[in-house]
């Protein structure tokens, strides 16, 4: 996918006559150059549709020319680029000439555009900015504003847009850091899911999720921007967003330093734009020479492609991140990323539910330069070079046979300790097998002939992901459901309740507020109320009105005092985070589970 016109831009451009006022326009980036490339290419087109400086008329008229005088078929139009950026928040470096900058304006003219834009073409799909969970201005609520950004933008606009367009640039000060932080992904994911699911109404489910930039801050042209780039386009694909875009093709010399050993010239391209430092000292290589992130990219095409399915992989290895696909041929992919810029890695690979033919695999590896290719050696790799991108390529043992049609996603019924789910029936003959995602292995957590289960024995407020799989009377198996995501609830009744909000949040830390009530018929003569962070870049802060203490992820509030039957207390807290905040949603006192209220 290739978007047009890019960034900020977007919200200065008039398409009609090539225009940006107060901006430059680079020669032969009119529309139909673009779009002549992307037909070249392959590429699918996602076009931004100018919201700070143009009109819904403007956009209206463009799909117009586009998709009935050109017949483009250009599907995917987003309105706007980072418009939070318009200094409603405080920092501006959007074009924005609304009166009103609020994140209500932005839902109301959406969609006035969606409107407008879908009488010329029905089929288009029309997405909405959004913000990444823990990046700015996530968590932040204007003045005037009833809610953040996205709980403003999916409340007034959800019916409208088709799709939720986000950016993430994660920060770090050095390499190792930056390359720890696709490990916020899944969490991240979830939460905007979440957001999308409670604000969007009730056809929330078909918004997708595109991703149309993210870059790092150091190591933009260097080794390290390119084993980010493969974590991160994997990471995200494999959560199930739906287009994953680097910052960007060209963008020019930035600030020079030495990354890894080698020169990095701050370029957010994938590709040199051939310029130089002002005094001529230092120049970008010729124009068009590509970045290290160009090679991760591609091995990247290489890896995931339309029609391959994600399966589940896992690690011990906190410096080797670890993805797979299964592909339509029956092959296995298996892409392997190691961090160390130092020392190589050695590999145990095992694979469930995959027996590899004795043919030698196709390794594909990057060290830096363009990727070398090879088919032969060692089944398995004995090692991962490092700072290095490794794909291989398993071919089957056995040729692909006719297997069971795979079982819709299914549906979900929780309480705090089951969870029973419900399928659409793919044949006669078959049984159902359900699976539980745990990194790399399937733990099998039920089977049965007919169309729904009922799983026992889980954990409270506990993030499960689950597959159901058909399997045939000679042992055939289908392809896995669409994965279902589901969190467990907590008792419906109980001695205890807890009310947890998050009352004040500023992005990187929040005041948080808990009621403790004895539900139970005696009183309780001092407690202790206990929670977790559910991630590891969660903290403790400070609190209030008890006695505070955090032992890795575990919080243990201590009150001397009494509480009566039916008889509430409050405590409070300061909490910081440097990922998504997933709240925590279980809370034990004296040992008990409590009822966690939701409001």
């Amino acid at each position: 996918m290739l978007r047009y016109p890019g960034g900020s831009y977007a919200d200065i451009y008039h398409w009609a006559d090539n225009s940006a006022p107060g901006g430059y326009v680079a020669p032969d980036t009119d529309f139909d150059t673009f779009m002549a490339g992307a037909r070249r290419t392959g590429a699918e087109p996602m076009i931004i549709a100018n919201y700070g400086t143009g009109t819904a008329q403007e956009a209206a008229d463009w799909v117009r020319y586009a998709n009935v005088t050109k017949g483009y078929g250009a599907r995917y139009w987003t309105i706007g680029n980072e418009n939070y950026g318009n200094g409603h928040y405080g920092a501006a470096w959007e074009a924005d000439e609304h009166a009103d900058k609020s994140p209500k304006e932005y839902a109301a003219t959406v969609v006035a555009y969606s409107r407008a834009m879908k009488a010329v073409d029905p089929t288009i799909k029309i997405g909405a900015v959004l913000t990444m969970p823990a990046n700015w201005p996530d968590g932040l609520v204007g003045t005037g504003d009833a809610g953040t950004w996205n709980q403003e933008v999916l409340t007034r606009a959800g019916s409208a847009i088709d799709f939720a367009d986000v950016h993430w640039y994660p920060g770090g000060a050095t390499p190792a850091e930056t390359l720890t932080r696709t490990a916020h992904i899944t969490d991240a994911v979830y939460l905007l899911r979440q957001q999308i699911s409670a604000y969007a109404g009730s056809s929330a489910d078909r918004i997708g999720i595109s991703m149309t930039e993210t870059n790092v801050e150091v190591g933009r042209n260097t080794t390290p921007g390119a084993l980010y780039l493969a974590d991160v386009y994997s990471g995200l694909l494999a959560q199930g967003v739906f287009t994953v875009q680097w910052w960007n093709v060209h963008n020019g010399l930035g600030t020079v330093s030495t990354v890894a050993g080698q020169t990095d010239y701050g370029d957010y391209g994938l590709l040199s734009s051939g310029n130089c430092t002002s005094d001529g000292t230092v120049c970008e290589p010729a124009l068009n020479t590509p970045f290290a992130p160009y090679y991760a990219l591609s091995m990247v095409g290489d890896f995931a492609q339309p029609g391959d399915r994600f399966v589940g992989t896992g690690t011990d290895d906190p410096l080797v991140g670890a993805h797979a696909v299964r592909r339509a041929n029956g092959d296995l992919a298996v892409l392997l990323i190691n961090k160390d810029p130092d020392a190589a890695r050695t590999v145990a690979l095992h694979v469930n539910g995959f027996t590899p033919s004795s043919a030698a695999p196709v390794v594909e590896t990057f060290t830096g330069g363009a990727p070398t290719s090879s088919e032969g050696g060692e089944a398995l790799p004995p090692y991962l070079p490092p700072y290095s991108i490794s794909l291989m390529t398993l071919h089957p043992a056995d040729a692909a046979s006719t297997v069971p049609v795979a079982p819709g996603r299914p549906s979900v019924t929780v309480t705090d300790h089951t969870a029973t789910l419900s399928w659409t029936a793919t044949g006669t003959g078959v049984k159902y097998e359900v699976y539980r995602q745990n990194g790399g292995a399937a733990e099998q957590l039920g089977e049965t002939t007919g169309t729904s289960l009922t799983v026992g024995n889980l954990e409270p407020g506990h993030r499960y992901t689950v597959n159901v799989l058909a399997r045939d009377g000679s042992g055939r198996v289908s392809a896995p459901s669409a994965p279902l995501t589901f969190v467990t609830g907590t008792p419906a009744t109980s001695s205890c309740t807890v009310r947890f909000r998050d009352t004040s949040d500023w992005g990187s830390g929040y005041v948080g507020s808990i009621d403790v009530t004895n539900s139970g018929a005696t009183p309780i003569t001092g407690w202790t109320l206990t929670f977790s962070w559910p991630t590891t870049w969660q903290d403790l802060s400070g609190g209030w009105s008890a006695t505070w203490e955090q032992t890795g992820r575990t919080v243990r509030v201590t009150s001397d005092g009494g509480l009566a039957a039916g008889a509430s207390a409050n405590v409070g807290f300061v909490g910081s985070y440097s990922g998504p905040n997933v709240l925590p949603s279980v809370f034990t006192l004296n040992g008990t589970v409590c009822t966690t209220a939701t409001s």
